[in-house]
């Protein structure tokens, strides 16, 4: 129930803002379809950050006029507050999960063709237009525009300059990032060069082979082999980057009443370029099952990795969908006797 009003919210907003009365609409099948749906869902996770920032200001608030009243004491704020950031802090990583699993199901019914590019998928039928064509060349002139992010694919490590033979599995090891981004024109008359710039939750996800899971000896991570059958063994570490591209869009100009009108993400694409960031957390999941008990075990702590994290990237595509490679260029963990590099490949949304 929670998330149908959540949903309908977001969908009476955007009928507001794009619908007039009066007069018609052209929205392209794809907007109605599987665009349409991941702008709904970013727009439930940008929602969710918000609510939860809010009401954590309104705590810490609280707590500083109990300080300035002399009911508790600066030892007590500062626990309470930490307390209530730990909460909220969860509370987002929970609910901003759920609308994770969301765009990876709805990515994997686009990819499996479940989807359908047709008016009829939500069960009515849109006529919508903007509501004159001077905020839509008011928007072509923007220079410069904002974007919603979301990527995901396989995901490995680069050993000794190679991903063969490696010890995690290829097709189940993945990735996932999603963020916001702004896309800045460089020149004002012409659409070829963008600097691109925002940020990014990456999420990096490793399954090792042959029942091995990684072990902490020191300062070393290893990848060893469980005592018990594992059913899954998967490592997870979560980023927050400041990714920065310059972007080659090949979207022509148009010439309307004499002047040009700029758009972007129309035509082939190409970025170029990189991210920087720190790791947020790092967690080992395993299942397991024995004496015909299922169980299920998550570990938590830094695991020897990097708590940075810096690397070059590069897509190329045509209007909102690219292929995408991210490479990091520091090591995964930090002393490994080995060195080994994470690297993603993948599809890429980016959706103005």
């Amino acid at each position: 129930m929670k998330n149908f009003i959540i949903y309908a919210s977001l969908l009476l907003c955007f009928l507001v803002s794009k619908v007039s009365a009066q007069e018609t609409v052209k929205v392209s099948k794809e907007e109605t379809t599987f665009e349409f749906r991941v702008k709904l869902i970013a727009n439930k996770i940008e929602a969710i950050t918000k609510e939860e920032k809010s009401a954590l200001k309104a705590e810490i608030e609280s707590v500083n006029k109990e300080l300035e009243a002399g009911t508790i004491t600066k030892e007590q704020a500062d626990e309470k507050k930490l307390k209530f950031a730990e909460i909220r802090s969860k509370n987002i990583e929970t609910r901003v999960g759920q609308a994770q699993e969301e765009l990876k199901e709805l990515v994997n019914q686009k990819v499996d063709g479940k989807i359908k590019d047709n008016r009829e998928h939500f069960g009515i039928h849109f006529n919508w237009v903007n509501k004159n064509d001077s905020i839509r060349k008011s928007k072509g002139e923007r220079r410069t525009t904002s974007q919603f992010v979301f990527a995901a694919g396989v995901n490995n490590l680069v050993t000794d300059k190679a991903v063969a033979h490696s010890d995690y599995r290829y097709w189940g090891s993945h990735f996932y990032e999603w963020g916001f981004t702004s896309n800045t024109r460089l020149f004002k008359n012409d659409n070829l060069l963008h600097l691109k710039y925002g940020m990014s939750v990456m999420y990096n996800n490793l399954r090792p082979t042959d029942n091995r899971l990684f072990v902490v000896n020191g300062n070393q991570t290893n990848l060893e082999t469980s005592a018990v059958n594992l059913k899954d063994s998967r490592f997870r570490n979560v980023y927050l980057t400041v990714p920065l591209h310059l972007e080659f869009d090949f979207t022509k100009s148009k010439d309307k009443d004499g002047k040009k009108i700029f758009r972007t993400h129309e035509s082939v694409r190409f970025g170029i370029g990189g991210y920087a960031g720190v790791r947020v957390k790092s967690k080992q999941k395993t299942k397991y099952e024995l004496n015909g008990n299922d169980f299920s075990i998550k570990e938590k702590g830094d695991f020897n990795a990097n708590d940075f994290i810096y690397g070059v990237s590069t897509y190329i595509g045509y209007k909102e969908t690219s292929i995408y490679l991210k490479y990091d260029l520091n090591p995964l963990f930090k002393d490994n006797a080995i060195k080994q590099n994470n690297i993603s490949l993948g599809v890429r949304f980016d959706l103005n």
